[in-house]
């Protein structure tokens, strides 16, 4: 039986907190017991590869731990996104890592972070750069996943949905620029929110895909710390509409009748969804229409094509060429020699392509996403697969050092349902609602109208109460 100093790790943060606010368990504690568990299952998962225990104990047992809602809460970072001053950040890349590259100063959610209370452990692993769908960087490794160490976490916040899913952490920090939340959420069994664009601070940063926010185990969680991080710096360049309430006073609150849509094929792309990915979508839909909600075949018109998706990769390699950590470490762009063969030949286009052709291809991405938006004024909510493919084998995932882009297709079947969103600028969640034949979680994607995090934090609640997963263990458990 769990007792005081080790709680049981299927407790969420806001069970945990609660147990620190009333004396039943100390920050310290609960540090202590997080640290046992990364050091016993991480030599497994490999999900952990920064760590700085002696600051969290400090920090755990100082009196002056900020008194908010989730202190004493052990907490990991993703080594991509939140950082606070003084913190390596490699990116998971072996350049920045060799040179021990720190920040020199807090990013916008780190003060946000350490207000709420929480006890930072380290960071998580990420592929380079973030970008990939899987996480298995060549400078630290493979993560595996909790639920068979043979096959991929997803990415690019695979590092923290290991940690999550394993109990280690109640939650982790993860960020989302083409489904880095939502696929790995969708991989370990999770719950992950990407909020929508100018929800969060981006502080200096133009970047209008990326967004950060929180892996967790409970839509209670998810919706407690979206209400701590909301809310935009005065000079954001971006603002999402302010909420009517707390994020987490929509828990348990009665969605209404929505009006709901399906997409389970990425169709005429020709690109790969599983049997499974799509039969989990469909059964949320039936579970949506038995709980009295209007369900239809409709889905936006052309939310997944060729034309987007080249657009949407051909934007990325530009801004992953131009605007990336190794950059800002050397104030110049990376060369071939100081990044994985992946990232050189995905980021080909970025190095080669004119400014007309980067004015024309965003020009169209914004056109295509008025076009796609549209869709939300007549519905509330689009049901999709979260990710293409069910969890796969990481053999199959990691990128031939001598044709890289081998691997190109499968990733884009990964991320065809979640990138889309990112380039709307909507907010999405991935709900651990299906299962594989092999007994691995498969995400289904719960897509809001602009802003309305609230319908999705509402519905998801309800699904959450209809179809519990807080049972549910994997292989590799705390």
């Amino acid at each position: 039986m769990p007792t005081a100093a080790a709680p049981d790790p299927q407790l969420d943060a806001t069970a945990l907190a609660g147990l620190v606010r009333r004396g039943e368990v100390s920050p310290v504690e609960l540090a202590e017991v997080a640290i046992e568990r990364i050091e016993r299952l991480d030599p497994v998962l490999n999900a952990v590869p920064i760590r700085f225990f002696d600051d969290a104990r400090r920090r755990a047992g100082d009196a002056s731990l900020p008194d908010g809602p989730f202190r004493g809460v052990p907490i990991l970072f993703k080594d991509l996104g939140t950082c606070e001053a003084g913190w390596p950040q490699y990116a998971g890349n072996a350049f920045l890592r060799a040179g021990d590259h720190r920040r020199d100063a807090d990013t916008p959610l780190a003060p946000r972070f350490r207000a709420a209370g929480f006890v930072a452990l380290g960071k998580t692993s990420t592929p380079e750069f973030g970008a990939q769908p899987t996480t298995q960087p060549l400078a630290f490794g493979p993560t595996r996943n909790p639920w068979d160490v043979e096959r991929s976490t997803s990415g690019s916040s695979g590092g923290s949905a290991a940690v999550v899913a394993a109990g280690m952490v109640p939650l982790a920090h993860a960020s989302d620029g083409y489904g880095s939340i939502r696929d790995p959420a969708s991989w370990c069994g999770l719950v992950g929110l990407k909020p929508s664009r100018g929800r969060l601070p981006l502080g200096g940063s133009t970047n209008k895909v990326g967004v950060e926010h929180v892996l967790t185990r409970s839509v209670r969680d998810t919706a407690a710390v979206l209400d701590l991080l909301a809310g935009p710096l005065p000079e954001d360049l971006y603002r999402a509409p302010a909420p009517a309430g707390s994020y987490a006073g929509e828990v348990g609150r009665p969605p209404g009748r929505l009006r709901v849509g399906m997409l389970t094929t990425a169709g005429a792309t020709g690109l790969e969804v599983d049997r499974s990915c799509a039969a989990a979508a469909e059964d949320a839909g039936h579970l949506l229409e038995a709980l009295g909600h209007q369900v239809s075949d409709d889905h936006p018109p052309g939310f997944i094509t060729d034309d987007s998706v080249e657009t949407l990769l051909f934007l990325r390699a530009v801004r992953t060429w131009a605007v990336n950590p190794v950059r800002t470490a050397t104030g110049r762009p990376f060369t071939a020699e100081e990044v994985e063969p992946y990232t050189w030949a995905v980021t080909e286009p970025g190095r080669t392509a004119s400014a007309d052709e980067f004015i024309v291809a965003t020009e169209a991405q914004q056109l295509w996403s008025y076009k796609v938006t549209r869709w939300w004024r007549e519905h509330d909510l689009l049901v999709t697969p979260t990710t293409g493919l069910s969890p796969q084998l990481l053999a199959d995932l990691q990128p031939p050092a001598e044709e890289p882009l081998a691997v190109a297709r499968r990733f884009h079947s990964i991320r065809c349902f979640a990138a889309p969103v990112n380039v709307t600028g909507q907010p999405a969640v991935s709900l651990p609602l299906g299962q594989s034949p092999e007994g691995l979680p498969i995400g289904v994607q719960l897509i809001g109208a602009p802003g309305r995090e609230d319908v999705l934090i509402r519905v998801a609640s309800q699904l959450e109460a209809a179809r519990p997963w807080a049972g549910r263990r994997p292989a590799v458990w705390a």
